[in-house]
């Protein structure tokens, strides 16, 4: 392997503008934390500790845990995606590669944005976007991407890594179906993700993994751009998770997390990993499944399944301590997204 690389000039090449781009990102991400902080707490851009979930349904669990982080300054998310753009505007603007991931970036993080001002301002029985309109915006942002796809691209196949080796199918031709499966998949990952960040440190830490796979799939399938792209906000994504660990300076709030679960979907589906992404981004798929089980339970069956969702909740209400938390999801985020790429590299081998 290392023979290969030193052989191949445009592999070294490749490679040292990826790890440069992330560490350029690292550094400008590091540099611009203190404005933001500053402007943060100068504009009393503070954290209001919800007491009812998105249904309307009161959180006692939830609060009892969080009120004392009331007021920490939120949407700083704005500092990671808003780094990968400048420099991806500047120096990485591909039609083909990332225009789409960088649209949908901006696009997930201006609509958080939207939404953490009205948590702020105190709009809404929920102190933010009602759930039926936060989910309709969402649906827009995603039709774009389905139609570029289905239209521009004319994707409408889906790809099963190994699928050779297996003696099954490697790609399945899915039509129309293609639409509906992108939309479904990009709005459950966007709030998946959204409802991970909790805790200190848990979102940011927990998504640097999938996006690392994700990164050397598309390195491997020379599509280096998407590789930069990629690297240049886990390299920004570190700059805030440095300020972010317990106890956290600020929250990235929606801003950050509709930015990076719309990413998240969006690049698997460049990568092709669609298939493997329940793998790669294993962690959100439980906390967004935990949270649809309980809403399930509650409705149907009048009982919760856990003491409080998503899942990561449950734990704190075991009693386990926040930092155990987030060092134990860490480690199940890096363990399966390091088996999806496994899988993905047997599946282009």
């Amino acid at each position: 392997m290392l023979w290969y690389l030193f052989e191949n000039q445009e592999v070294v090449q490749q490679l040292v503008h990826i790890s440069g781009f992330s560490v350029l990102a690292f550094i400008l991400g590091m540099s611009l934390t203190p404005v933001l902080t500053d402007f943060l707490y100068k504009n009393s851009l503070g954290k209001s500790i919800r007491e009812h979930s998105w249904d309307n349904k009161e959180s006692p669990v939830y609060t009892s845990h969080h009120r004392h982080k009331s007021g920490t300054p939120t949407m700083a998310g704005t500092l990671f995606w808003v780094t990968t753009a400048i420099l991806t505007l500047l120096f990485n603007l591909t039609r083909e590669e990332t225009f789409l991931p960088l649209f949908f970036l901006t696009t997930g993080g201006v609509l958080g944005a939207v939404d953490d001002i009205a948590n702020i301002k105190g709009w809404g029985t929920i102190k933010g976007l009602g759930a039926k309109l936060k989910l309709f915006l969402q649906l827009l942002i995603a039709s774009f991407g389905a139609y570029w796809f289905s239209v521009k691209l004319d994707w409408t196949q889906l790809q099963i890594p190994g699928g050779e080796l297996l003696g099954i199918v490697s790609e399945v031709e899915l039509g129309f179906w293609y639409v509906p499966l992108f939309l479904l998949i990009v709005l459950f990952v966007m709030n998946a993700v959204d409802i991970t960040d909790g805790l200190d440190g848990l979102l940011a830490g927990s998504i640097i993994p999938p996006f690392a796979t994700l990164t050397g799939i598309a390195f491997v399938q020379e599509h280096y751009s998407l590789a930069i792209f990629l690297a240049t906000l886990i390299g920004a994504l570190t700059a805030f998770l440095w300020f972010n660990i317990h106890p956290a300076r600020f929250f990235m709030g929606a801003t950050g997390a509709f930015a990076l679960g719309s990413t998240l979907a969006v690049a698997s589906f460049l990568t092709d990993t669609i298939v493997i992404l329940p793998i790669i981004a294993f962690l959100f798929f439980v906390e967004g499944f935990s949270s649809l089980l309980q809403t399930f339970a509650k409705r149907v069956c009048g009982r919760r399944l856990l003491r409080s969702a998503p899942i990561h909740h449950h734990f704190q209400a075991l009693g386990w301590p926040e930092s155990k938390i987030v060092m134990r999801f860490w480690i199940i985020s890096s363990i399966a997204s390091l088996v999806g790429l496994m899988i993905g590299l047997v599946g282009l081998s």
